[in-house]
């Protein structure tokens, strides 16, 4: 079986209010149990009319509550036991109705009296129409809860189900589940740290229609960024181009080619405690760029390149007191090489990659990789998920 992080022994409570996008919730209960996340529902009365509540039961595995006075099952005050018991509260979607009663501190329903009640981080995601979305007042009311402390999860944009087109579609669950779980992680080691994470591929552009590039799919870089956020860090995601969505508590500078990158690393490199270059740079740029298209000929077409910035060297060489980790990814002597570029890089740790493997490496979602540290220590990684190497690189920076 794949090992994945999991949240194992946490608790959350899933609140959910009347909106057409209810049953979106039952995913993310889905996607929480799998983790081995603990959770309950409380559902508002109006909810209950769009999914049942066994429903919910069925995904969560525990009695769900909607009644604040019905038959007591237990010598206990309902709203308070589980205000206590959650260590996050998520209500998906938000109407709102749920977000103008906790704002103005109306606690009338069992749902309302539990946020009041709580403790614990309260998530919203809120889920309604475009021009309920963007009154004046619900803004007003969002402002003020997020003052106290109160997180949101935006909404998207798109087609909704009353037809209108616009802000208010629930964000993706896939979405809400991460933030849910970033919430989770206790182990706020790195707090305080500027974290710069690179991933993905960089393009050498030949005309205005053609480029070379490389085949990272940008997957680790992405999970070191998460795995730095979960741990408290402030984290910039410099990406190449990829296909995978903007992480969630993440500031992303997008970019395309090595000059691009190297600027955007550069600009923020004198503030950054710890710097990860998880990218796969392109070495080499065209000589002379085409600002026409190459027309094709019966020719064969010769292009000439020339090397590209070292961006690694470059910082290595700025290095003052940050701690920077590169990658290295090799087809032979995996261990001589890697080795040999940590020094001539001036770096802390290299992650060596051996990309002949088939099963790990570029575009899979695990990798089996060698940490090496400056002193020359080596850390033989069995096969395991991108997420966990992750875990692994910064468990050692922390040592470090």
């Amino acid at each position: 079986m794949k090992e994945q992080v999991t949240a194992q022994n946490s608790k959350v409570l899933i609140g959910v209010t009347g909106g057409i996008a209810a049953y979106k919730a039952l995913d993310v209960i889905s996607s929480l149990r799998k983790k081995n996340v603990e959770v309950k529902v409380v559902m508002t009365k109006n909810a209950s009319s769009f999914v049942s509540p066994l429903t919910f039961q069925s995904i969560s595995q525990n009695p769900v509550a909607v009644d604040m006075f019905e038959k007591i099952q237990h010598f206990e005050i309902e709203h308070i036991a589980l205000a206590h018991w959650a260590d996050v509260i998520a209500v998906v979607p938000a109407t709102a109705n749920i977000i103008g009663k906790v704002a103005n501190g109306i606690a009338d329903d069992l749902l309302s009296t539990t946020i009041m009640a709580a403790s614990s981080e309260v998530i919203f995601a809120p889920a309604m129409n475009t021009y309920m979305f963007n009154n004046p007042i619900v803004q007003d009311n969002m402002e003020k809860l997020s003052k106290y402390n109160y997180s949101f999860i935006m909404p998207q944009s798109g087609r909704l189900a009353c037809g209108d087109t616009g802000i208010g579609k629930l964000e993706e669950t896939k979405v809400i589940t991460e933030v849910i779980l970033s919430k989770l992680n206790k182990n706020k080691d790195f707090k305080g740290s500027s974290v710069i994470v690179t991933a993905g591929p960089t393009i050498s552009p030949i005309d205005p229609v053609r480029f070379i590039s490389n085949n990272s799919s940008g997957k680790m870089g992405y999970a070191i960024a998460q795995e730095a956020r979960d741990r408290g860090a402030d984290v910039t995601l410099i990406s190449g181009p990829t296909n995978l969505k903007p992480i969630y508590g993440v500031e992303m500078v997008n970019v395309n080619t090595n000059e691009e990158m190297m600027n955007a690393v550069l600009e923020k490199y004198d503030d950054a405690d710890i710097v990860i270059k998880a990218a796969a740079v392109a070495d080499y740029k065209i000589k002379e760029y085409s600002s026409d298209k190459i027309k094709k000929s019966d020719s064969n077409l010769i292009l000439e390149f020339k090397r590209d910035n070292d961006i690694l060297s470059i910082l290595g060489q700025r290095k003052k007191n940050q701690i920077l980790v590169g990658f290295a990814a090799e087809s032979n002597n995996l261990i001589e090489n890697s080795k040999n570029k940590i020094k001539k890089k001036n770096l802390d740790f290299i992650v060596a990659n051996d990309i002949t493997r088939k099963d790990t490496g570029f575009k899979s979602e695990d990798n089996k990789v060698t940490i090496i540290d400056k002193n020359g220590n080596e850390y033989n990684l069995e096969k395991m998920s991108k997420r966990n190497v992750a875990k692994k690189i910064f468990d050692l920076i922390k040592r470090r």
